[in-house]
């Protein structure tokens, strides 16, 4: 599970995390997109999900059919009421059978590689991390502060697509992150 342990069935596991709530679930899903079949884990615990938890997974057990794809896309588990602690074999149990794992957490939430996702904006606004990041270009284009991947813009279509759950593999804004998986993440 440490590092991005990239073959070409694999991605790894690899967690995203930014000061922006929308940034970072939009960040995890195109993450997970790109790798094909993936699992989101979310660790924020800010999203209203349907269904069981990891913790439901870790004190019941998982079913057969919770444990790998069903078929491919992304299936997306709520932490619920777990510690990363007490979530971490669970999490490294299911990143052994699913082709990638994405794990959208606060800043310092995972010790694993972390993506940090920021927004480039324009002005007195901008940024002055200088720390390798994604960038989110918003409003006008600006370089950004420091090293890492500049982002296509995002689209109010992209986004309604990816929030409802559909594929979006042909977008440039999706196929921009096939390049953050290879990256070393820290």
């Amino acid at each position: 599970m440490v590092g991005m342990g990239r073959s070409p069935a694999r991605q790894g596991v690899l967690a995203v995390h930014s000061p922006e709530p929308v940034l970072s679930l939009l960040s995890a899903l195109g993450l997970a997109q790109v790798a094909g079949s993936a699992l989101v884990v979310d660790l924020c615990r800010d999203l209203a999900l349907d269904g069981r938890t990891l913790s439901d997974l870790a004190s019941e057990g998982p079913s057969l059919s919770e444990l790998r794809p069903g078929r491919s896309g992304v299936a997306l588990l709520g932490s619920g009421p777990i510690t990363v602690e007490a979530a971490l074999p669970l999490i490294e149990a299911l990143s052994e059978v699913w082709p990638a794992v994405v794990i959208r957490c606060q800043a310092g939430q995972w010790e694993g590689p972390n993506v940090p996702v920021r927004a480039l904006l324009p002005g007195l606004l901008r940024a002055s991390h200088q720390e390798p990041a994604v960038w989110q270009p918003v409003g006008s284009p600006v370089r950004p502060p420091g090293p890492g991947p500049v982002l296509p813009r995002l689209t109010g279509s992209l986004v309604r697509r990816l929030l409802g759950g559909r594929t979006a593999l042909r977008a440039r804004w999706v196929r921009a992150w096939e390049s953050v998986w290879s990256m070393p993440w820290g």
